[in-house]
Protein backbone atom coordinates (compact mmCIF):
# COMPACT_ATOMS: atom_id res chain seq x y z
CA UNK A 1 0.00 0.00 0.00
CA UNK A 2 1.36 3.46 -1.06
CA UNK A 3 2.03 5.89 1.75
CA UNK A 4 0.21 8.89 2.26
CA UNK A 5 1.50 12.01 1.04
CA UNK A 6 2.25 14.58 4.17
CA UNK A 7 0.55 17.86 2.93
CA UNK A 8 3.97 19.44 2.28
CA UNK A 9 4.07 16.79 -0.76
CA UNK A 10 0.70 17.97 -2.14
CA UNK A 11 1.29 21.75 -2.73
CA UNK A 12 2.29 23.14 -5.75
CA UNK A 13 1.22 20.49 -8.22
CA UNK A 14 4.26 18.09 -7.42
CA UNK A 15 4.62 15.56 -10.37
CA UNK A 16 4.78 12.45 -8.15
CA UNK A 17 1.71 13.58 -6.39
CA UNK A 18 -0.54 13.39 -9.85
CA UNK A 19 0.89 9.71 -9.91
CA UNK A 20 -2.27 8.39 -10.21
CA UNK A 21 -1.36 4.45 -10.22
CA UNK A 22 1.60 2.99 -8.60
CA UNK A 23 3.10 2.04 -12.01
CA UNK A 24 3.34 6.05 -13.12
CA UNK A 25 4.52 6.48 -9.57
CA UNK A 26 7.59 3.67 -10.01
CA UNK A 27 8.38 5.19 -13.60
CA UNK A 28 8.43 9.11 -12.09
CA UNK A 29 10.83 7.78 -9.20
CA UNK A 30 13.04 5.87 -11.43
CA UNK A 31 13.40 8.70 -13.89
CA UNK A 32 14.05 10.67 -10.93
CA UNK A 33 16.77 8.35 -9.89
CA UNK A 34 18.57 8.23 -13.53
CA UNK A 35 18.38 12.24 -13.11
CA UNK A 36 20.50 12.23 -9.74
CA UNK A 37 23.17 9.71 -9.88
CA UNK A 38 26.13 9.52 -7.95
CA UNK A 39 24.11 8.31 -4.81
CA UNK A 40 23.14 4.65 -4.09
CA UNK A 41 19.49 4.11 -4.42
CA UNK A 42 19.43 3.41 -0.61
CA UNK A 43 20.27 6.70 0.12
CA UNK A 44 18.16 8.74 -2.30
CA UNK A 45 15.54 6.97 -0.93
CA UNK A 46 16.11 8.05 2.25
CA UNK A 47 17.02 11.35 1.37
CA UNK A 48 13.55 11.32 -0.06
CA UNK A 49 11.60 10.59 2.57
CA UNK A 50 13.54 12.83 5.05
CA UNK A 51 13.31 15.59 3.07
CA UNK A 52 9.37 15.05 3.10
CA UNK A 53 9.48 14.95 6.86
CA UNK A 54 11.65 17.98 8.10
CA UNK A 55 11.53 21.55 7.64
CA UNK A 56 13.80 22.78 5.15
CA UNK A 57 14.65 26.48 4.71
CA UNK A 58 16.98 28.19 2.23
CA UNK A 59 18.52 31.49 4.11
CA UNK A 60 19.19 33.79 0.85
CA UNK A 61 18.28 33.38 -2.75
CA UNK A 62 17.82 36.59 -4.95
CA UNK A 63 14.53 37.29 -6.90
CA UNK A 64 14.92 38.52 -10.34
CA UNK A 65 13.44 41.95 -11.40
CA UNK A 66 11.63 40.08 -13.80
CA UNK A 67 10.11 37.13 -11.88
CA UNK A 68 6.52 37.03 -12.26
CA UNK A 69 6.65 37.95 -15.69
CA UNK A 70 5.09 36.71 -18.54
CA UNK A 71 7.31 33.80 -18.88
CA UNK A 72 8.96 33.80 -15.37
CA UNK A 73 5.38 32.75 -14.03
CA UNK A 74 5.94 31.96 -9.86
CA UNK A 75 4.20 29.17 -10.24
CA UNK A 76 5.69 27.38 -13.41
CA UNK A 77 8.43 25.46 -13.90
CA UNK A 78 10.39 28.19 -15.53
CA UNK A 79 14.57 28.79 -16.54
CA UNK A 80 15.70 30.46 -13.20
CA UNK A 81 16.80 28.60 -10.09
CA UNK A 82 13.83 29.43 -7.79
CA UNK A 83 10.08 28.95 -8.47
CA UNK A 84 7.00 27.47 -6.64
CA UNK A 85 7.22 24.65 -8.97
CA UNK A 86 10.66 23.53 -8.23
CA UNK A 87 10.44 24.58 -4.41
CA UNK A 88 7.32 21.68 -4.32
CA UNK A 89 9.67 18.86 -6.34
CA UNK A 90 12.41 19.78 -3.44
CA UNK A 91 10.68 19.49 -1.35
CA UNK A 92 11.90 22.95 0.69
CA UNK A 93 9.60 24.14 2.83
CA UNK A 94 10.60 27.86 2.51
CA UNK A 95 13.12 30.27 2.00
CA UNK A 96 14.62 33.84 2.47
CA UNK A 97 14.01 35.68 -0.32
CA UNK A 98 15.73 38.91 -0.78
CA UNK A 99 14.70 42.44 -0.94
CA UNK A 100 17.86 43.65 -2.50
CA UNK A 101 18.80 46.86 -4.63
CA UNK A 102 22.55 48.29 -6.14
CA UNK A 103 22.90 51.27 -7.91
CA UNK A 104 23.90 50.74 -11.92
CA UNK A 105 27.46 51.60 -11.85
CA UNK A 106 28.95 50.49 -14.94
CA UNK A 107 27.37 53.40 -17.19
CA UNK A 108 30.66 54.68 -18.86
CA UNK A 109 33.80 57.04 -18.72
CA UNK A 110 32.41 59.68 -17.26
CA UNK A 111 30.56 57.67 -14.43
CA UNK A 112 30.61 59.92 -10.54
CA UNK A 113 33.23 58.06 -8.18
CA UNK A 114 31.21 57.86 -5.57
CA UNK A 115 27.38 57.27 -5.15
CA UNK A 116 25.01 60.07 -5.54
CA UNK A 117 21.71 60.69 -4.10
CA UNK A 118 20.68 59.87 -8.13
CA UNK A 119 22.00 56.20 -7.33
CA UNK A 120 20.56 56.14 -3.93
CA UNK A 121 17.01 56.31 -5.23
CA UNK A 122 17.48 54.14 -8.08
CA UNK A 123 18.81 51.42 -5.58
CA UNK A 124 15.64 52.17 -3.45
CA UNK A 125 13.15 52.14 -6.24
CA UNK A 126 15.03 48.42 -7.98
CA UNK A 127 14.40 47.03 -3.38
CA UNK A 128 10.89 48.29 -3.60
CA UNK A 129 10.05 46.72 -7.39
CA UNK A 130 11.67 43.10 -5.91
CA UNK A 131 9.05 43.37 -2.37
CA UNK A 132 5.98 43.95 -4.92
CA UNK A 133 7.04 40.92 -6.81
CA UNK A 134 7.32 38.99 -3.57
CA UNK A 135 4.17 39.94 -2.33
CA UNK A 136 2.24 40.09 -5.41
CA UNK A 137 3.27 36.08 -5.45
CA UNK A 138 1.74 35.86 -2.05
CA UNK A 139 -1.20 37.56 -3.48
CA UNK A 140 -1.91 35.77 -6.89
CA UNK A 141 -1.18 32.21 -5.27
CA UNK A 142 -2.48 31.86 -1.79
CA UNK A 143 -3.00 28.61 -1.39
CA UNK A 144 0.28 27.78 -2.32
CA UNK A 145 2.54 30.58 -0.72
CA UNK A 146 2.33 32.74 2.54
CA UNK A 147 4.91 35.26 4.41
CA UNK A 148 6.15 34.05 7.41
CA UNK A 149 6.67 36.67 10.41
CA UNK A 150 7.61 34.22 13.20
CA UNK A 151 8.92 30.73 13.21
CA UNK A 152 5.58 29.10 15.01
CA UNK A 153 3.97 30.87 11.61
CA UNK A 154 6.40 29.09 9.45
CA UNK A 155 5.90 26.21 11.15
CA UNK A 156 2.12 26.53 10.53
CA UNK A 157 2.46 26.99 6.81
CA UNK A 158 4.38 23.78 6.17
CA UNK A 159 1.52 21.97 7.97
CA UNK A 160 -0.62 23.53 5.78
CA UNK A 161 1.05 22.58 2.68
CA UNK A 162 2.21 26.10 1.81
CA UNK A 163 5.21 27.01 0.99
CA UNK A 164 6.69 30.28 3.58
CA UNK A 165 8.34 33.16 2.04
CA UNK A 166 11.17 34.49 4.99
CA UNK A 167 11.65 38.22 3.88
CA UNK A 168 15.10 39.57 4.08
CA UNK A 169 17.15 42.32 3.36
CA UNK A 170 20.58 42.86 1.71
CA UNK A 171 22.94 45.71 1.41
CA UNK A 172 22.38 49.31 4.21
CA UNK A 173 22.60 51.26 0.76
CA UNK A 174 19.39 52.22 -0.56
CA UNK A 175 18.25 53.84 3.12
CA UNK A 176 20.81 56.51 2.64
CA UNK A 177 21.26 57.45 6.28
CA UNK A 178 17.80 57.15 7.66
CA UNK A 179 17.78 54.98 10.70
CA UNK A 180 13.80 54.95 10.81
CA UNK A 181 14.08 52.81 7.32
CA UNK A 182 14.59 49.79 9.53
CA UNK A 183 11.03 50.43 11.14
CA UNK A 184 9.67 50.71 7.77
CA UNK A 185 10.94 47.59 7.02
CA UNK A 186 10.06 45.24 9.83
CA UNK A 187 6.66 46.67 9.71
CA UNK A 188 6.43 45.35 5.80
CA UNK A 189 7.50 41.97 7.11
CA UNK A 190 11.39 42.11 7.43
CA UNK A 191 12.85 39.51 9.56
CA UNK A 192 16.79 39.95 8.49
CA UNK A 193 18.77 42.40 7.73
CA UNK A 194 22.40 42.06 6.18
CA UNK A 195 24.32 45.77 6.00
CA UNK A 196 26.74 44.95 3.33
CA UNK A 197 26.84 44.02 -0.26
CA UNK A 198 29.70 44.82 -2.50
CA UNK A 199 30.92 48.17 -2.05
CA UNK A 200 31.37 50.42 1.38
CA UNK A 201 27.76 52.10 2.54
CA UNK A 202 27.22 54.74 4.98
CA UNK A 203 26.43 51.79 7.38
CA UNK A 204 29.41 49.08 7.28
CA UNK A 205 32.59 48.43 5.90
CA UNK A 206 32.17 45.90 3.17
CA UNK A 207 34.20 42.40 2.54
CA UNK A 208 34.74 43.89 -0.60
CA UNK A 209 35.34 47.16 -0.61
CA UNK A 210 34.96 49.19 -4.44
CA UNK A 211 38.35 50.91 -5.68
CA UNK A 212 35.71 51.97 -8.56
CA UNK A 213 33.93 54.40 -5.71
CA UNK A 214 37.40 54.97 -3.84
CA UNK A 215 36.94 52.63 -1.45
CA UNK A 216 39.28 51.66 0.88
CA UNK A 217 39.30 48.58 3.42
CA UNK A 218 38.18 49.48 6.48
CA UNK A 219 37.56 53.02 5.38
CA UNK A 220 34.91 53.34 8.78
CA UNK A 221 36.77 51.42 10.98
CA UNK A 222 33.91 49.04 10.80
CA UNK A 223 30.45 49.89 11.64
CA UNK A 224 29.79 53.51 11.51
CA UNK A 225 27.82 55.02 14.28
CA UNK A 226 24.86 55.27 12.29
CA UNK A 227 25.72 51.12 11.95
CA UNK A 228 26.18 51.07 15.35
CA UNK A 229 22.70 52.37 16.05
CA UNK A 230 21.34 49.74 13.58
CA UNK A 231 22.59 46.98 15.37
CA UNK A 232 20.37 47.98 18.59
CA UNK A 233 17.61 48.88 16.66
CA UNK A 234 17.53 45.98 14.87
CA UNK A 235 17.59 44.04 17.78
CA UNK A 236 15.21 46.02 19.73
CA UNK A 237 12.87 45.24 16.66
CA UNK A 238 13.53 41.74 16.61
CA UNK A 239 15.10 41.30 13.61
CA UNK A 240 18.31 39.05 12.62
CA UNK A 241 21.57 40.75 11.77
CA UNK A 242 23.28 39.24 8.78
CA UNK A 243 26.60 39.63 8.90
CA UNK A 244 27.53 37.97 5.42
CA UNK A 245 30.00 40.34 3.37
CA UNK A 246 30.78 42.55 6.45
CA UNK A 247 34.32 43.36 6.97
CA UNK A 248 36.06 41.81 9.49
CA UNK A 249 35.81 44.71 11.64
CA UNK A 250 32.34 45.27 11.25
CA UNK A 251 31.89 41.77 12.30
CA UNK A 252 33.39 42.45 15.33
CA UNK A 253 31.57 45.02 16.51
CA UNK A 254 28.50 43.83 15.56
CA UNK A 255 29.25 40.82 17.92
CA UNK A 256 30.40 43.21 20.78
CA UNK A 257 27.49 45.68 20.25
CA UNK A 258 24.57 43.04 19.71
CA UNK A 259 22.43 41.47 22.86
CA UNK A 260 20.95 38.56 20.10
CA UNK A 261 22.40 35.84 18.02
CA UNK A 262 23.20 36.60 14.56
CA UNK A 263 23.68 34.72 11.35
CA UNK A 264 25.90 34.54 8.30
CA UNK A 265 22.92 34.19 5.98
CA UNK A 266 25.40 32.94 2.88
CA UNK A 267 28.95 32.77 3.58
CA UNK A 268 31.45 29.80 3.41
CA UNK A 269 35.01 28.85 5.48
CA UNK A 270 37.80 31.29 4.46
CA UNK A 271 40.35 28.03 5.34
CA UNK A 272 38.99 26.21 2.10
CA UNK A 273 38.91 29.59 -0.66
CA UNK A 274 41.63 32.36 1.43
CA UNK A 275 39.32 35.14 0.07
CA UNK A 276 37.58 38.47 2.28
CA UNK A 277 34.68 37.34 1.34
CA UNK A 278 34.58 33.69 3.29
CA UNK A 279 34.55 33.84 6.93
CA UNK A 280 37.89 33.20 8.89
CA UNK A 281 37.49 30.52 11.94
CA UNK A 282 37.66 33.50 14.64
CA UNK A 283 34.98 35.07 12.81
CA UNK A 284 33.24 31.57 12.34
CA UNK A 285 33.25 31.79 16.42
CA UNK A 286 31.91 35.00 17.24
CA UNK A 287 29.09 33.85 15.77
CA UNK A 288 28.73 30.99 17.59
CA UNK A 289 29.74 32.61 20.63
CA UNK A 290 26.51 34.50 19.76
CA UNK A 291 24.39 31.70 19.39
CA UNK A 292 24.13 32.49 15.80
CA UNK A 293 24.49 30.19 12.79
CA UNK A 294 26.70 30.39 9.84
CA UNK A 295 25.03 29.48 6.90
CA UNK A 296 26.89 27.46 4.69
CA UNK A 297 26.38 28.70 0.78
CA UNK A 298 26.60 26.49 -2.72
CA UNK A 299 28.52 29.26 -4.10
CA UNK A 300 31.56 27.91 -6.21
CA UNK A 301 34.19 29.80 -5.92
CA UNK A 302 33.74 30.34 -2.90
CA UNK A 303 33.89 26.63 -1.88
CA UNK A 304 36.52 25.33 -4.60
CA UNK A 305 40.07 27.91 -5.62
CA UNK A 306 39.64 28.56 -9.41
CA UNK A 307 42.32 25.71 -10.89
CA UNK A 308 46.08 26.96 -11.83
CA UNK A 309 44.97 26.79 -15.37
CA UNK A 310 41.73 28.71 -15.17
CA UNK A 311 43.89 31.93 -13.25
CA UNK A 312 46.94 31.39 -15.70
CA UNK A 313 44.27 32.40 -18.55
CA UNK A 314 43.02 34.98 -16.57
CA UNK A 315 46.08 36.64 -15.69
CA UNK A 316 46.75 35.78 -19.36
CA UNK A 317 43.50 38.33 -20.17
CA UNK A 318 44.35 41.20 -17.29
CA UNK A 319 48.10 40.91 -19.12
CA UNK A 320 46.51 41.96 -22.20
CA UNK A 321 44.11 44.75 -20.38
CA UNK A 322 46.79 45.96 -18.84
CA UNK A 323 45.43 45.22 -15.16
CA UNK A 324 47.49 43.38 -12.91
CA UNK A 325 47.58 39.72 -11.73
CA UNK A 326 44.28 38.07 -9.69
CA UNK A 327 44.78 39.25 -5.92
CA UNK A 328 42.50 37.34 -2.90
CA UNK A 329 40.26 40.82 -3.52
CA UNK A 330 40.07 40.48 -7.08
CA UNK A 331 38.85 37.11 -6.75
CA UNK A 332 35.82 37.86 -3.88
CA UNK A 333 35.13 40.57 -6.33
CA UNK A 334 34.93 38.18 -9.62
CA UNK A 335 34.08 39.13 -12.32
CA UNK A 336 34.27 43.06 -10.38
CA UNK A 337 37.73 43.81 -11.07
CA UNK A 338 37.43 45.13 -13.84
CA UNK A 339 35.90 47.84 -11.48
CA UNK A 340 39.51 49.09 -10.65
CA UNK A 341 39.47 51.37 -13.63
CA UNK A 342 36.69 53.80 -15.01
CA UNK A 343 36.65 52.18 -18.60
CA UNK A 344 34.77 52.86 -22.18
CA UNK A 345 31.88 50.48 -21.94
CA UNK A 346 33.08 48.68 -25.41
CA UNK A 347 36.38 48.05 -23.52
CA UNK A 348 34.46 46.64 -20.57
CA UNK A 349 32.42 44.49 -22.70
CA UNK A 350 35.07 43.21 -24.37
CA UNK A 351 36.92 42.11 -21.16
CA UNK A 352 33.83 41.03 -19.30
CA UNK A 353 33.14 38.92 -22.64
CA UNK A 354 36.26 37.33 -22.51
CA UNK A 355 36.47 36.50 -18.92
CA UNK A 356 33.23 34.99 -18.74
CA UNK A 357 34.50 33.04 -21.49
CA UNK A 358 37.02 31.86 -19.59
CA UNK A 359 35.10 31.56 -15.75
CA UNK A 360 32.90 29.19 -17.99
CA UNK A 361 35.20 26.32 -18.62
CA UNK A 362 36.07 26.05 -14.77
CA UNK A 363 34.65 22.99 -13.68
CA UNK A 364 31.80 24.11 -11.84
CA UNK A 365 32.02 22.93 -7.70
CA UNK A 366 30.32 19.92 -6.43
CA UNK A 367 28.67 18.40 -3.82
CA UNK A 368 31.25 17.05 -2.05
CA UNK A 369 33.01 20.32 -1.86
CA UNK A 370 30.17 21.48 -0.26
CA UNK A 371 29.79 18.98 2.31
CA UNK A 372 33.58 19.53 3.21
CA UNK A 373 32.97 23.10 4.08
CA UNK A 374 29.56 21.64 6.00
CA UNK A 375 32.21 19.52 7.71
CA UNK A 376 34.64 22.05 8.39
CA UNK A 377 32.55 24.51 9.58
CA UNK A 378 30.74 21.33 12.30
CA UNK A 379 34.17 20.77 13.42
CA UNK A 380 34.90 24.14 14.06
CA UNK A 381 31.79 25.76 15.70
CA UNK A 382 29.47 22.52 15.96
CA UNK A 383 26.62 20.76 14.58
CA UNK A 384 23.77 23.43 16.12
CA UNK A 385 26.13 26.58 14.57
CA UNK A 386 25.98 25.31 10.85
CA UNK A 387 23.03 26.07 8.07
CA UNK A 388 22.32 26.03 4.48
CA UNK A 389 22.15 28.24 1.83
CA UNK A 390 22.18 28.42 -1.64
CA UNK A 391 23.18 31.80 -3.50
CA UNK A 392 20.23 30.75 -5.85
CA UNK A 393 20.01 33.49 -8.81
CA UNK A 394 22.91 35.24 -8.37
CA UNK A 395 26.12 33.06 -8.92
CA UNK A 396 24.62 29.76 -6.36
CA UNK A 397 24.43 26.79 -8.17
CA UNK A 398 26.51 22.97 -8.01
CA UNK A 399 27.34 20.26 -9.52
CA UNK A 400 24.05 18.50 -8.31
CA UNK A 401 22.35 21.78 -6.77
CA UNK A 402 21.27 23.61 -9.66
CA UNK A 403 18.55 24.48 -8.71
CA UNK A 404 15.56 24.44 -5.43
CA UNK A 405 14.38 21.37 -7.02
CA UNK A 406 17.62 19.56 -6.33
CA UNK A 407 17.58 20.02 -2.71
CA UNK A 408 17.25 16.36 -1.50
CA UNK A 409 20.87 15.96 -2.89
CA UNK A 410 22.36 17.86 -0.64
CA UNK A 411 20.37 15.30 1.93
CA UNK A 412 21.76 12.54 0.34
CA UNK A 413 25.29 13.72 0.23
CA UNK A 414 24.88 14.51 3.89
CA UNK A 415 23.64 11.15 4.57
CA UNK A 416 26.54 9.58 2.81
CA UNK A 417 28.85 11.49 5.17
CA UNK A 418 27.03 9.96 7.59
CA UNK A 419 25.01 12.82 9.12
CA UNK A 420 22.07 11.82 11.22
CA UNK A 421 18.40 12.60 10.62
CA UNK A 422 18.61 14.57 13.39
CA UNK A 423 21.49 16.66 12.54
CA UNK A 424 20.39 16.90 9.19
CA UNK A 425 17.04 18.65 10.29
CA UNK A 426 19.46 21.12 12.11
CA UNK A 427 21.44 22.17 9.39
CA UNK A 428 18.36 21.84 6.84
CA UNK A 429 16.41 24.61 9.00
CA UNK A 430 16.54 23.60 12.65
CA UNK A 431 19.40 25.78 13.81
CA UNK A 432 17.77 28.81 11.92
CA UNK A 433 14.59 28.46 13.60
CA UNK A 434 16.04 28.65 16.89
CA UNK A 435 17.68 31.50 16.08
CA UNK A 436 14.70 33.33 14.68
CA UNK A 437 13.10 32.95 17.92
CA UNK A 438 15.97 34.06 20.37
CA UNK A 439 15.96 36.75 18.09
CA UNK A 440 12.00 37.78 18.27
CA UNK A 441 12.10 37.37 21.96
CA UNK A 442 15.04 39.35 22.85
CA UNK A 443 12.80 42.36 21.03
CA UNK A 444 11.95 45.69 22.81
CA UNK A 445 8.41 46.78 22.53
CA UNK A 446 8.82 50.25 21.06
CA UNK A 447 7.41 52.19 24.26
CA UNK A 448 10.51 50.30 25.93
CA UNK A 449 13.29 51.19 23.53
Amino acid sequence: MTKPRSKKALYIGLPLALAISAGAAFLAWDSWLRDNPGYPVKVMKQAEELQERILSFDSHITVPLDFGSAGNEADKDGSGQFDLAKAGRGRLSGAALTIFGWPEIWNGPNAPHRPTAGFVDAARNEQEARYKILTGMVRDFPHQVAIAHTPEEFRRLNGEGKFAVFLSMLNAYPLGTDLDQLDHWAARGMRMFGFSYVGNNAWADSSRPLPFFNDTPDALGGLSELGQQAVRRLNDLGVIIDVSQMSTKALEQVSQLSRAPFVASHSAPRALVDIPRNLSDREMQLIKDSGGVVQIVGFPTYLRPLSQATRDKLNALRARFDLQPLTGLEMALMPGDAIITVWPEQRFGEYAGELYAILETEPKASLKDFGDAIDYAVKKIGIDHVGISSDFNDGGGLDGWKDVSEGRNVTAELLQRGYSEADIAKLWGGNFLRVWAQVQQSAKPVANR
